[in-house]
């Protein structure tokens, strides 16, 4: 990626607190405010690599507002987390999940069929049913598999279904807020939706596109620009699924993904994490050595349902002090006993939230919008960044799925 790049420009916002959807029941928050930020910003513009460096350091974005959580005084810290895209190596269930969807796409229902529970069998690109003597089995390999039964990958046959995957820049359509409004209805019993929200949350981003530079040419499924993107999931045509992805310099980090419940039963979730680590897979071997990890938005030990995120590995926890990379099983044995946790310094670590105390120190002193140059080498002119210790930072900083 060049180092020469757009200027972000951000106005910072005073950090607030609100209630928490995590500790509570089903489609309710807490009663009282438990949440809190440690800052907050609304970018007008923000260039992939300062975004990139933000995540680092424990910020997300909503749409285009940006914010940091307080770990040590909301009631669920939330950690960023990553996961090793180049290590990973998928489990037997997992392997079997992408196995199952192939086989329905290849060959649609098949009743009374034996769910394969690994990838030397029953491969998705082969037909079960033929299997000959001397036919060598096939090994699972993730970059492959995922794509199976795409239609643009299956040559030698024609499949029950048509299933396509299409990765286009995040832009609103009816088709899309159609699924929106299934998927939260259905899923999450929320009927409260409307257009703006949708575009605000899941369609409008900050990010400055980029190319990406692939020294041997660009691979047709892959992306040409760095940026925010809509991940279409179709089946004979109609739009089954959306994953929402920002794919930056060192990751593809996941915001959301939405899909229509009559296809719950081949978890989708799930399948759509798998294809976001072979994205980042196959962005790295077409010559972006910078390209290793899938960030997950935020870890929650303390909410249960939050927990399938530690479920790829090997995933690891940003420190919120040091915001140096730790690996989750060790920073779990650290959770377990405590509410707050530094894995860096553990002395640190807090047994209860700490008390309010008033304005956090990355919000003093920012109600100026600011403009800092976003890449080494930029010069942005006479308005080029004079920040002070707060608006460093939110500029140098530190997503969903959402956390």
């Amino acid at each position: 990626m060049s180092v020469n790049g757009p200027i972000s420009i951000l106005s910072p916002l005073r950090p607030h607190d609100s209630t928490c959807g995590y500790c509570s029941p089903p489609g309710e928050r807490s009663v009282t405010k438990s949440s809190y930020h440690a800052a907050e910003c609304m970018p007008m513009q923000l260039s992939c690599r300062i975004y990139q460096e933000m995540i680092d350091r424990g910020w997300r974005r909503s749409g285009k507002y940006c914010y940091k959580p307080d770990l040590r005084r909301s009631c669920c810290p939330q950690y960023t987390i990553k996961l090793g895209a180049l290590e990973f190596k998928p489990s037997k269930s997992q392997r079997k999940l992408v196995n199952r969807w192939n086989r329905f796409v290849i060959h649609g229902e098949q009743k009374g069929e034996e769910e394969t529970m690994d990838g030397t069998q029953g491969s998705s690109n082969h037909d079960t049913k033929s299997k000959g003597k001397g036919r060598a089995e096939h090994v699972f390999n993730l970059t492959d598999d995922v794509h199976a039964s795409e239609a643009s990958f299956v040559k030698d046959h024609t499949p029950a279904h048509r299933f396509e995957v299409i990765l286009e820049p995040s832009t609103y359509t009816p088709e899309k807020f159609a699924l929106y409004c299934s998927y939260q209805e259905q899923i999450h019993n929320d009927k409260d939706k409307s257009k703006n929200g949708f575009s605000r949350f899941l369609v409008h981003s900050p990010l400055v596109q980029q190319p990406i530079e692939y020294p041997d040419g660009r691979p047709p499924h892959l992306p040409a620009t760095y940026g925010s993107y809509h991940q279409l999931y179709r089946l004979d045509g109609e739009l089954i699924g959306m994953g929402v992805i920002d794919i930056l310099p060192h990751c593809v980090s996941s915001v959301y993904f939405m899909y229509e419940k009559i296809w719950e039963r081949f978890s989708f979730g799930k399948l759509s994490a798998l294809r976001e680590i072979a994205l980042a897979k196959e962005i790295h071997d077409a010559g972006v050595p910078g390209m290793q990890y899938v960030y997950l938005g935020f870890y929650i030990h303390s909410c249960q349902k939050m927990r399938y995120k530690g479920d790829y590995s090997p995933s690891y926890l940003a420190d919120p002090e040091e915001h140096t990379w730790h690996p989750l099983e060790q920073c779990r044995l650290l959770l377990d006993k405590n509410h707050y946790a530094s894995f860096a310094h553990p002395d640190h670590s807090l047994v209860e939230p700490a008390p309010s105390a008033g304005m956090s120190e990355a919000g003093i002193q920012l109600s100026s919008t600011t403009v800092c140059s976003a890449d080494e080498g930029s010069r942005p002119g006479p308005s080029r960044c004079r920040r002070g210790a707060g608006e460093r930072a939110l500029c140098r900083g530190g997503r969903a799925q959402h956390g």
